[in-house]
């Protein structure tokens, strides 16, 4: 868990169906188990169905500060920051950041990238070799690079969260290795962590559960 401590502010972006919102929440739960203070903010302003807000009670009561959109979980669901979102800047937990998928999504970091700049950031491009637009690793950099344009941030490293659900093996994850190799390669970042669901006791892996909605 240490690789990702390099700074206060994590924020986990990628590809829609990547896994973003479960390695947040999973990173989440890591560290309040470990007795840090952290709190997890809710950026998904544009795909409501995938979205951190729905873990907020098991977040909650493990002492995890949640910042969700003010419409999540309701019929309405506006475009809007959370209004305690400008803490994250001045707070002294690890503050984990979803953002929403693909450029699109990052668009949203753009307006208070010089925030993020003067706190310190880790933004990790989280990558998944078994997902249609993402299965050929030159289009998994060109939208990595995508996301850096519109977020006006840069990624740090790579999470290698390659899975296909419910039908995951620990072949399957060590299948993606040179898929995510190669993404590394272009771009350049190095693989901070390959991550395989605990029950599958992938070793080096770092373990998660299912903590979110599962598209198959």
């Amino acid at each position: 868990m240490e690789q990702f401590l390099q700074n206060r502010i994590i924020i986990i972006a990628g590809h829609y169906g990547s896994g973003k919102t479960n390695i947040a929440v999973n990173l989440a739960v890591a560290l309040a188990k470990a007795g840090k203070k952290v709190c997890v903010t809710d950026l998904d302003i544009v795909n409501p169905y995938f979205r951190s807000a729905d873990n907020a009670p098991e977040l909650n009561a493990l002492g995890v500060r949640t910042i969700v959109p003010e419409f999540a979980n309701s019929n309405v669901d506006l475009p809007t920051l959370p209004k305690e979102y400008y803490s994250i800047f001045s707070t002294d937990e690890y503050s984990i950041v979803d953002v929403g998928g693909d450029a699109d999504g990052a668009t949203v970091l753009a307006v208070d990238c010089d925030k993020y700049e003067q706190c310190g950031y880790s933004m990790y491009y989280v990558y998944n070799c078994y997902r249609p637009m993402t299965k050929d690793p030159n289009d998994a950099y060109l939208l990595l690079k995508h996301i850096e344009a519109k977020s006006r941030l840069s990624f740090c490293g790579i999470i290698n969260n390659s899975n296909i659900g419910a039908e995951t093996t620990a072949k399957a994850v060590r299948a993606s290795l040179p898929f995510a190799e190669q993404v590394s390669r272009l771009s350049g970042l190095p693989i901070v962590a390959t991550t395989a669901l605990k029950s599958l006791a992938v070793e080096g892996a770092f373990p998660i559960e299912n903590k979110t909605k599962q598209l198959f």
